[in-house]
């Protein structure tokens, strides 16, 4: 008894005392093995996601995950003081995250894996931590999304939307200066220059920084939640307005100076300059809610350096348990399928390629065109046919656009023309779905063929647009049904193939709409069915 109860007291120096000094030592192991097998795990879409880092749009990226150590250094003092506890819950969050990265890897679609990453890391965190963690480390795992580019069709369709508002209220501006300014769609005519509104003048490449520094304002900013709120949702109108007035700027250099104010090196000052006044515009809204709260900017900025006792709260994020042990198994198991996964090639059909489409359908008589390389290499495109055709007695020649894909994985997709359209000028006037009797496919069950149908005008002008998207047994009017079938077939069938088509012709008079729709309606019938031996269908037609 004696005995049972003097080797209950374990003395200082004794064997036992040593381990648990060297189990202190390496209880962050745990943690770091999670954290270097989300990384080998997710390495592809890492990689894709520095890809898009090189691009004037997400140049920030490489700062995010910086300042999201920061942020979590400067929390971890409260972090300790939260008492955090480990939680099951976060395995789940593993679990789904995983469950996407799955997803996302068999459908080759980066996006999916890049979020699906950030959804990972804050499950490996909630497991760590707990709710009572998570309530203090939220604003470090939201920041973290902020280094995942968009979707490419929603940066498309953004783009095209900001090119029009910064036109409009780049003309405006030009206007309030005494310049005579004519606006056409994104082209601003300055009588001896046009001024085109392309996609590096859209304003992104001020939106996504801006943004990003607008959250961390938010989340340094001492004050009210709605001083933080209005913070953040301001830094969109910033920028936006700020890239509206660089237009002008550059409008007024190139009515002064000449063209070459809009070009070159001045050009990319001007963006510097502009993107400069949007943080000092983002410091004066701040130093207007420290006055609004009686205090100076000082005051309300949690700004502080880490220090060595903020990160002794690093414990209760790096302690080993239970449910990480589950997260480091889960990983190697994600990891190891990962392998597999990148041996699973794209299936590629084997087809006819357009350029070999007819020139003759009928009296059809056809002319091939060709696109400019800057714009082939904006499409990235696999294969394309345009052609203008003309028949005896037609009031207007007809011109057929094909443009086709044998991947949409790796950032390469079909552009809609309902997005495409008004960036270039033309305002819809009518959108809605019709039949045209007769055109579908054999292949996939004759009859009608049901095509997106669009009255479009630039000025006096006026153009009647039929579109849809076909490929892989499926023709398709919705562009973000398109993009749900992009993912499915990637999916289930390894296949990510298709192509847009497109039928243009000029509506000469207001009374003449009923006569173009029957022209494009005459020409689709002939045109559309020869289009399977060119766009693989769910069982392609060997060429």
């Amino acid at each position: 008894m004696a005995i049972q109860e003097s080797g209950s007291v374990e003395p200082a120096g004794s064997v036992l005392g040593v381990q648990s000094e060297r189990g202190r030592v390496l209880e962050p192991g745990l943690f770091i093995l999670a954290f270097a097998l989300l990384l080998f795990t997710f390495r592809d879409g890492l990689i894709n996601m520095l890809g898009w880092w090189e691009s004037p749009e997400y140049s920030h990226g490489y700062l995010i995950p910086l300042i999201s150590l920061y942020l979590l250094s400067v929390r971890l003092i409260t972090l300790e003081q939260a008492n955090p506890a480990p939680s099951w819950v976060g395995v789940g969050v593993v679990v789904a995250g995983l469950a996407g990265f799955l997803l996302g890897e068999l459908s080759a679609l980066f996006i999916i894996v890049q979020y699906s990453f950030v959804l990972v890391l804050w499950g490996i965190v909630l497991t760590q931590v707990g709710w009572r963690g998570i309530k203090v480390l939220w604003p470090v795992l939201v920041f973290l999304l902020f280094m995942v580019p968009l979707p490419a069709f929603i940066q498309f369709n953004l783009s095209s939307t900001l090119q029009l508002i910064s036109s409009d209220l780049g003309t405006a501006i030009l206007r309030l200066m005494g310049l005579s300014v004519y606006l056409e769609g994104n082209v601003i005519d300055l009588g001896v220059y046009k001024l085109q509104v392309v996609d590096a003048c859209a304003g992104l490449r001020y939106l996504f920084p801006l943004m990003s520094f607008g959250m961390l304002c938010a989340v340094v900013l001492k004050g009210p939640a709605w001083q933080r709120i209005l913070l953040f949702a301001s830094s969109a109108p910033i920028a936006i307005v700020m890239n509206s007035f660089r237009i002008a700027v550059t409008g007024v250099l190139v009515n002064r100076f000449g063209t070459e104010a809009a070009e070159g090196f001045l050009h990319y000052f001007e963006g510097w300059v502009v993107f400069t006044i949007c943080l000092v515009l983002m410091f004066l809204l701040m130093t207007a809610l420290a006055k609004l709260s009686g205090q100076k900017l000082d005051d309300v900025l949690d700004f502080e350096l880490p220090t060595r006792a903020s990160l002794q709260g690093l414990g209760a994020l790096l302690r080993p348990n239970r449910p990480l042990t589950g997260v480091v198994l889960l990983l190697a198991l994600a990891g190891a399928a990962s392998f597999f996964i990148a041996n699973r090639e794209e299936i590629i059909p084997a087809r006819t390629t357009l350029t070999s489409f007819p020139l003759t359908l009928g009296e059809w008589r056809g002319r091939e065109g060709e696109i400019a390389r800057e714009q082939l290499d904006e499409l990235k495109l696999t294969d394309y046919v345009i052609a203008t055709y003309n028949r005896p007695g037609a009031a207007a020649p007809v011109e057929l656009y094909v443009a086709y894909y044998d991947s949409q994985r790796k950032g390469a997709s079909i552009h809609s023309p309902r997005a495409c359209l008004p960036g270039g000028g033309w305002a819809i006037e009518e959108f809605s779905q019709v039949p045209v009797p007769g055109a579908g496919p054999e292949v996939m069950g004759g009859d009608a063929l049901t095509v997106n149908r669009s009255l479009i005008s630039l000025g006096d002008q006026r153009m009647l647009v039929y579109y849809w998207f076909q490929g892989r047994g499926r023709i398709i009017t919705n562009e973000y049904l398109a993009k749900w079938y992009i993912f499915w077939d990637s999916l289930t069938r390894n296949r990510t193939d298709g192509a847009l088509v497109r039928v243009i012709t000029i509506v000469p008079d207001v009374s003449q709409i009923a006569a173009a729709d029957e022209r494009l309606r005459e020409f689709i019938v002939l045109a559309a069915p020869r289009l399977s031996y060119h766009i693989p269908g769910e069982f392609p037609i060997a060429p």
